[in-house]
């Protein structure tokens, strides 16, 4: 068999085992996301819609209530995304210390949060903050609050409340990343840098950081997805949608599911969150290749 038939054969193959992948990948994801668009164009009732152009996509600068969960969801991102993954970067360097005994323990209670379903976790949080629940309890104990606090109320602290859950949730997830990466750096690069004087925190922030920015830029990414979508802690805490916590994927449930529904419009809010994401992965991707 000549090379050119050899070539030939391997890309059949390759084709048919790929194929199945592919097609599953269309109509699991791209079939939806092209039918959601198409909906987006569209307005009425399920089953009696009719054609409205970019009536949907217009009605989106008029809406308050859902530029009021897009303030709220970048509010949790630009506060809650930097302190999660610098505390995952310490917990990282924590847990790679060769000094540390029990680390299978640590790493095990670290990751575990991340095995708690969603809805579970914020409705612990939701007991704990509760007006007679244990946090407020043990402030009034002390004596720093004479009156219980509305943490669940209140536009300021719900947030905090929320930020909290998302931070205790994901904070070990992104730390297995980091340690896998702390792991995967040669010794011999920490051991010329002592050599040359280099003190601990100076390996950390000079070669650990800039070694490990790669998996850095993947969480940075996947944290900014995953926050622009957040959705079961905010239902939780505030299951009526308050303006001060509602974010944009409760408000299209709400659209779907606890108004009359709202297919087109729904669909449009939609891609806006698909359009988000695709901008700030593209930008920060861009900064992270131009860092490198």
């Amino acid at each position: 068999m000549n090379k050119n038939n050899l070539s030939r054969k391997y890309a059949i193959w390759g084709w048919i085992f790929v194929t199945p992948a592919a097609l599953l990948i269309f109509i699991m994801s791209f079939y939806p996301m092209i039918q959601a668009f198409i909906i987006s164009l569209q307005t009425g009732m399920p089953g009696n819609l009719r054609f409205a152009g970019m009536r949907n996509y217009v009605r989106i600068f008029q809406d308050d209530l859902l530029w009021k969960a897009v303030g709220n969801v970048f509010t949790y991102l630009i506060i809650q995304v930097p302190i999660m993954l610098i505390l995952a970067l310490i917990l990282a360097s924590v847990l790679n210390m060769k000094s540390l005994k029990g680390k299978t323990f640590f790493r095990t209670m670290i990751f575990l949060p991340c095995a708690m379903a969603l809805f579970s976790a914020a409705l612990i949080f939701r007991s704990f903050f509760a007006v007679d629940g244990m946090v407020n309890s043990f402030l009034i104990r002390i004596g720093v609050v004479n009156t219980p606090v509305l943490f669940l109320t209140d536009p300021f602290w719900v947030k905090v409340v929320i930020i909290l859950i998302i931070t205790w949730r994901w904070a070990g997830y992104n730390t297995i990343f980091y340690l896998a990466g702390m792991q995967s750096i040669d010794e011999s690069i920490y051991e010329s840098a002592r050599i040359d004087g280099a003190s601990s925190t100076q390996q950390f922030f000079y070669l650990t950081v800039p070694l490990l920015r790669p998996i850095i830029l993947l969480t940075l990414i996947m944290s900014t997805n995953g926050t622009l979508q957040l959705f079961d802690e905010t239902i939780t805490i505030s299951p009526n949608g308050l303006p001060a916590v509602i974010s944009i994927s409760q408000y299209v449930y709400n659209l779907f599911f606890r108004q009359s529904p709202q297919l087109g419009y729904a669909s449009a809010v939609s891609y806006i969150i698909l359009i988000m994401v695709a901008i700030l992965a593209f930008i920060q991707i861009k900064i992270g290749d131009r860092k490198q």
